[in-house]
């Protein structure tokens, strides 16, 4: 395994001012960026890299700088790439971004919308030509895999670079594609989590994605101008089964004493969000990880939907996968690799795993709508939040192992337009409440 932490810089001067860097270098790191930068490295401070990335532009190169002091370990060179520097927009760059706005307002709303689409008419050295700063944004990261995956199979790197390459970088990875590009957050100086099994196109997990703890925010910020709701999604906390690793399914067994302990430290993590509403898989596991995150939340009435429980494993429910693969051989491979296809045996497959789900998940978002709710909590599984996070991302049910659900882990999907409009995943996978940057939750069978 390839394990890759991706970071964004600090917060410069143009951060502060809202105005649009692009691949101008002139912005420059603030104190807080300084400080924020030195906070990431502490963090990583005990992880051995074997290589350390960043862009030419100053605001990442001095961020990769400052962390790279701070680790134990300060073997990694560090190194330049040039298909780590920011995103080109060569017309709007050091304009405010409120500027943008009222200048350029069919093509900012295209920006927005449609960032596939969005294109600017350069007049250079090389004449008068139409360019597409996404497209080639995604097609630079695709690079940036293709060189770097195969230099270090088996190792740990980290790459400090900007707001739109990080997210492309994540998005080609994963496959979501550049109409999905203002579907992912990165905050200044948050930390990400890709773990590659081989080069670009193998299997790969996202770990988690845009941790901000480390910098004194459990969650991550809300966007400017957000006028909808936030969701968190939350993974119940281990039980014996998952400990033992038993396929469990919607046999209905209850959390043991670390899955407890779990919630509990959830519970705390989350202590300070102002919770409108809950919603729960009508199972024993993640009700009961709900009740005790709402213990510090009076007045909070849980409610159940059975679309939220876990899929059904039929026959394999109970077994261990030594006992699947000798009833069912060749199974176990197929639903590691394609899962889409699966038919578990009197059980379920994915895809009615999703189509449940998302009709809990979209009574969910009515909910909030028509009650003008802000924040909601929503407490379920490794399988269905796995499906619901390939809803949310408009990815197919292929792409179910590329996201990791730790057990009392919290993700951030946010919805800043309301029901209607596109979400957001702000942060995946959170599991810095129950130990460090990494994931160290019970892996666990369903």
């Amino acid at each position: 395994m390839t394990r890759v932490i991706i970071v964004r810089h600090g917060q410069s001067t143009y951060n502060i001012e809202r105005r649009i860097q692009g691949r101008t270098d002139v912005s420059t790191l603030t104190d807080k960026g300084r400080s924020d930068a030195s906070k990431v490295g502490k963090a990583l401070s005990n992880i051995v890299f074997n290589a350390i990335y960043s862009s030419p532009l100053n605001r990442a190169k001095t961020t990769a700088e400052i962390i790279r002091g701070e680790l134990v370990d300060k073997s990694a060179v560090h190194q330049i790439s040039d298909n780590l520097i920011e995103v080109d927009l060569p017309l709007w760059a050091g304009m405010l971004s409120s500027d943008v706005k009222d200048k350029f307002p069919e093509d900012y709303q295209t920006w927005k919308k449609r960032p596939q689409e969005f294109k600017m008419v350069i007049n250079d050295a090389q004449g008068t030509r139409e360019y597409f700063p996404v497209l080639a944004l995604y097609a630079q990261a695709k690079q940036f895999w293709q060189e770097i995956l195969s230099r270090h199979q088996g190792e740990t790197i980290l790459i400090v670079a900007h707001n739109g390459i990080n997210r492309a970088l994540i998005s080609t990875a994963l496959g979501i594609p550049a109409s999905g590009y203002h579907g992912l957050q990165q905050s200044n100086c948050n930390i990400s989590v890709l773990n590659f099994s081989g080069g670009l196109g193998d299997p790969v997990q996202l770990e988690s994605m845009n941790q901000t703890q480390h910098l004194g925010d459990a969650l991550p910020s809300l966007r400017p101008n957000h006028q909808g709701f936030r969701l968190l999604l939350v993974r119940h906390g281990e039980t014996e089964w998952n400990r033992q690793g038993k396929f469990q399914g919607q046999i209905d067994v209850p959390l043991n004493d670390n899955g407890r302990g779990q919630a509990a430290k959830a519970g705390e993590f989350l202590q300070d969000v102002a919770f409108d509403f809950a919603f729960s898989s009508t199972m024993a596991r993640p009700k009961e990880t709900a009740e005790i995150i709402l213990k510090h939340h009076a007045g909070i009435d849980l409610q159940l939907l059975d679309g939220l429980r876990e899929i059904s494993h039929g026959t394999w429910e109970g077994k261990f996968e030594s006992e699947i693969e000798a009833g069912f051989p060749g199974e176990l491979e197929r639903w590691r690799n394609v899962p889409a296809e699966v038919q578990m045996p009197e059980g379920e497959n994915l895809q009615q795993v999703r189509e449940r789900a998302v009709v809990a998940w979209e009574a969910i978002l009515k909910a909030a709508e028509e009650n003008n709710f802000q924040t909601g909590l929503v407490v379920a599984h490794d399988a269905t939040n796995k499906t619901l996070l390939c809803h949310i991302l408009g990815l197919s049910l292929e792409n179910f192992w590329n996201f990791r659900q730790g057990n009392g882990a919290v993700s951030v999907i946010d919805y800043p337009d309301g029901a209607s409009g596109s979400p957001v995943l702000q942060a995946m996978n959170i599991t810095s409440h129950l130990g460090g940057v990494l994931d160290k939750t019970a892996a666990g069978a369903l």
